[in-house]
């Protein structure tokens, strides 16, 4: 009886291990770990690959991530320069024109944060969810049903 194994490892021509249980007693064993450390090798060496792929994602994940943030700094340095430039202003120029600044400075923000991908979500109106929301006080209003949200505080 003759049983022969074919053995590939990743980058390597395939191996051909036989062993020939009748004719030589001693030679199967020998073919069977020729085999066996081959299949170990190309484990070790798949098992390296991995570890490596692992280490390449995780670095272009990190520096993906950095990128995004200072990408999204940059963008934010304008309406930081902006709202500076609102406190250093000369006390003498009139409240409705420090209102108007700041206004435009929102304006800024809001589009800076929805280029971003961040939109503010609308949830005066919409029934309370203890797993979302966080309550501050209770009010009665006979216009709306009960566990409403009447007013945000503070947007999460």
């Amino acid at each position: 009886m003759t049983t022969s194994a074919t053995v590939k490892a990743p980058n390597e021509p395939p191996l051909k291990a036989s062993a020939s249980v009748a004719e030589s007693p001693s030679s199967g064993p020998v073919s069977l770990q020729e085999a066996l450390a081959a299949q170990k090798k190309a484990f070790l060496r798949l098992a390296a690959d991995f570890d490596n792929y692992k280490k390449r994602i995780k670095r272009d994940s990190e520096q993906q991530a950095t990128s995004e943030k200072d990408s999204f700094i940059r963008d934010l340095l304008p309406v930081l320069d902006n709202l500076e430039r609102a406190l250093a202003c000369d006390p003498s120029i009139s409240s409705k024109q420090l209102r108007q600044g700041v206004e435009m400075t929102l304006q800024h923000l809001k589009a800076l944060l929805h280029h971003h991908g961040v939109e503010a979500v609308e949830e005066i109106g919409l029934p309370f969810d203890p797993h979302r929301h966080e309550a501050i006080s209770v009010r009665h209003d006979p216009l709306q049903p009960d566990q409403t949200i009447l007013e945000v505080a503070q947007r999460g």
